[in-house]
């Protein structure tokens, strides 16, 4: 029934198409590219976009169609695994709080205001710093600091879900905590959460393209959106040379838009409510 309700939406079904496209142009990249991703050729440096190079070329003459497919391997996965990150993080923390309530709970959601109270770049880019950028580091820079909405939506289902009466049950025969937790409460919690996690998927692209733009992301000669982007920093290449910083930043626009889209979709096919006050609205005098 939800994938009927995802289905007869069109703009999370044209996310969905769009993800699937930018998804298997960079599963096979090396398919698709038409020259080496990171060899440089200082005599084609900066030249606009033709039949050898579709997309022109950097300032170090490397093709920029063949390093936005490789890039967009690194800033999908980075999005991808740091969201996972945060997941477990957020989802065993929230479900701990949630259930358990009292001190565990105050201690935790006091944890968590800290993190929330602080910027979310500052952070970023003094943990990036310390732990030296790299890909993996961004990877785990942006999942340590994102769980915090997690965690606290899950809490609040688990609130809501505890008092349940199989969950009543299920402690009166004597089952233990922790598969009452994972096993009973969180299959309940999830809709929700999985609606948050794919609109997180969207934050954190961004999140990386704005530390490798800055430096603190994926290094050169990595391609990710991110840091070809941060060419732009030139006012050279920003008002004469759009070919090179233009591509990546429609495409970061593109996959979040489209992450956004599916997160939506999902948001009205997994909540019934939202698809009946819909309904209503179209029926309406």
């Amino acid at each position: 029934m939800a994938w009927r309700r995802f289905r007869a939406n069109r703009r999370a079904m044209l996310g969905l198409y769009v993800l699937i496209v930018l998804v298997l142009a960079s599963v096979f990249a090396p398919q698709l590219a038409r020259h080496d991703r990171d060899l440089p050729d200082i005599r084609r440096a900066e030249q606009p976009p033709s039949r050898e190079h579709w997309l022109g070329t950097d300032e170090l003459g490397r093709d920029v169609y063949t390093r936005l497919l490789y890039g967009g391997r690194v800033s999908l996965t980075v999005g991808l695994v740091a969201v996972s990150i945060y997941m477990v993080i957020g989802v065993t923390l929230g479900a701990i709080a949630g259930y358990y309530g009292g001190a565990v709970d105050s201690v935790i959601m006091r944890i968590t205001d800290v993190v929330m109270i602080v910027p979310f770049f500052p952070l970023a880019l003094t943990m990036a710093a310390v732990l030296r950028p790299s890909v993996y580091n961004t990877m785990v820079v942006i999942g340590l600091l994102g769980w915090t909405g997690i965690c606290r939506l899950v809490r609040g289902q688990f609130l809501t879900l505890r008092s349940r009466e199989y969950v009543e049950a299920a402690r009166a025969i004597g089952v233990p905590d922790g598969q009452i937790i994972f096993r009973h409460i969180l299959p309940n919690a999830m809709a929700p959460v999985m609606v948050a996690a794919t609109l997180g998927v969207g934050s954190a692209i961004l999140s990386e393209a704005g530390l490798s733009f800055l430096g603190f992301g994926v290094q050169q000669p990595t391609p990710s959106w991110g840091n070809m982007l941060s060419a732009a920093i030139s006012l050279k290449v920003l008002l004469l040379q759009p070919w090179i910083w233009l591509p990546p930043g429609l495409l970061i626009f593109v996959a979040i838009l489209a992450v956004n889209l599916v997160g939506e979709g999902l948001r009205e096919a997994l909540d019934p409510r939202l698809q009946r006050g819909s309904a209503c609205s179209r029926s309406g005098p």
